[in-house]
């Protein structure tokens, strides 16, 4: 019987090509491997995924997928992407049973991966005596976060919203009970419970493999690592196996990313070494028309060369696209005139830009980011300091351990309300590319690249978690 790896990521593009790294990487540490990745669909725009899967078929033999049936969801007048996404999975665990008794049909299946929206499917997999790994495609700080969020719950009654206190998780910096992740903030919103439940079902799982590295987040791994996020010595083995990123995103059927691809990259050839701000803001982050213009207004005031990825915004005040956002008119959104003001520094691209391209690039010297996961690794991995603009999600998290524990960015600050003036673009801008701040945050940056790619060297310590975890199969 070939053996077999079960990998079962959420629908967003993001966390799919997180999923297909991971089974990359399987295959570099045992060959032999066949795996296999469930795909699910979900009522909202989570990226083109058909380009991105046809590609990997076609490269990578050993990886297949599996198009699970779409499920019919009741009616709902939620549009929060976690509630309609938790649901979709929940709901497709029959689908997901289905596959893998097909699976094992030929392959002895070592393990069914998910991750964090997906763990309704671990009930599956017990039931099957299938082992079920969570696959976690945030940091150690985000794990322990979530690691000890039902101890969290157990010890108030109040709405995080409502707490105003500083939350004191062990291994991560003081957290300001607001700063929790989004979906979690209100105790009796439907997502706040999936959440509880998918970080109830951490301690019930075969390992946790982290999207992280030993060095990058020493504390955080040290603590999660002995256990001291969950009562009772329930923690199960800690794989910290990253930096898992994409050397090359997707691209999309009409092939117009090859053409963006193309303009951005040739227009930072002509830019000094060091000298460009890199803003993008993820797949799903978008600003209000009154917030764009503010960033105009800081960039051009700023004086500093940029790349700026503009996407329409949302018709529903909402910061997170759920649904395709195209003809994208930036005369109307930006202020009269900035374009042309600043044509002979600026470049503003339409929706999307080969992120990880950029970042490599030697002319790119800061990012302006929503502080996704993936997009602070690929930071960390091109060694670019940044600028943390958290959006939604874990994000704002993210935010305080990139300030505060990693020290690789500086912080945009927000009003009450959420919005970020252009004095405030200006000054960070002018603080990340000029102050001694920002060199000192470019030398660390630089030191954690370093430290990257000697994590997945040979005996480094990504690649000694590796080795265990897949050791560990022998025993199985």
């Amino acid at each position: 019987m070939e053996e077999a790896i079960v990998l079962y990521p959420s629908p967003p593009i993001g966390h799919l090509i997180s999923m297909v790294e991971l089974g990359k990487l399987l295959l570099t540490q045992k060959p032999s491997l066949s795996i296999h990745i469930l795909i699910t669909s979900v009522p909202y725009d989570s990226g083109s995924t058909a380009p991105y899967i046809a590609n990997v078929a076609a490269t990578i033999p050993s990886i297949k997928f599996h198009h699970l049936p779409t499920v019919t969801l009741p009616s709902t007048k939620t549009t929060h992407y976690e509630e309609l996404t938790f649901e979709v999975l929940r709901l497709s665990n029959p689908h997901v049973r289905e596959q893998l008794l097909s699976i094992s049909k030929n392959h002895t299946i070592h393990g069914l991966v998910v991750d964090f929206f997906c763990c309704a499917a671990l009930s599956v997999a017990k039931e099957l005596n299938i082992p079920g790994y969570h696959f976690f495609t945030s940091g150690a700080g985000v794990l322990a976060v979530f690691l000890y969020f039902p101890t969290i719950h157990n010890t108030t009654t109040k709405s995080l919203k409502d707490l105003k206190s500083l939350l004191h998780i062990p291994g991560v910096p003081p957290i300001p009970s607001s700063d929790m992740p989004i979906p979690v903030l209100h105790r009796d919103d439907k997502a706040y419970k999936y959440f509880l439940d998918s970080s109830s079902s951490f301690p019930e799982s075969a390992g946790i493999f982290v999207n992280t590295f030993a060095s990058l987040e020493f504390r955080a791994v040290k603590t999660t690592s002995e256990g001291l996020c969950v009562p009772n010595n329930r923690t199960p083995p800690i794989y910290c196996i990253g930096p898992l990123i994409a050397t090359e995103g997707p691209k999309d059927d009409a092939g117009t990313r090859n053409g963006t691809t193309l303009e951005c990259l040739t227009w930072l050839d002509s830019q000094p070494v060091g000298s460009v701000v890199f803003l993008c803001f993820g797949s799903l982050g978008l600003f209000s028309k009154e917030q764009l213009r503010e960033i105009a207004f800081g960039l051009e005031r700023s004086g500093h060369r940029f790349l700026w990825v503009v996407r329409n915004p949302p018709s529903d005040k909402k910061s997170v696209a759920l649904s395709a956002h195209p003809n994208i008119d930036l005369d109307s959104l930006l202020p009269e005139g900035f374009l042309d003001r600043t044509k002979d520094r600026g470049l503003v691209l339409k929706s999307w830009a080969p992120q990880v391209a950029v970042l490599n690039h030697p002319s790119v010297g800061g990012f302006v980011s929503h502080c996704g996961w993936n997009s602070v690794l690929e930071a960390v991995c091109a060694g670019v300091p940044l600028v943390a603009w958290p959006l939604y999600a874990e994000q704002r998290v993210n935010r305080i351990f990139l300030v505060e524990e990693m020290k690789l960015a500086l912080p945009m600050n927000e009003s009450d309300n959420g919005f970020v003036s252009s004095a405030e673009v200006e000054e960070r801008v002018l603080g990340l590319m000029e102050s001694e701040e920002g060199k000192l945050i470019r030398e660390r940056t630089t030191a954690m690249k370093i430290a990257a790619k000697a994590a997945l060297n040979e005996g480094g310590s990504s690649r000694v978690a590796l080795s265990k975890l897949v050791e560990s199969w022998k025993d199985k």
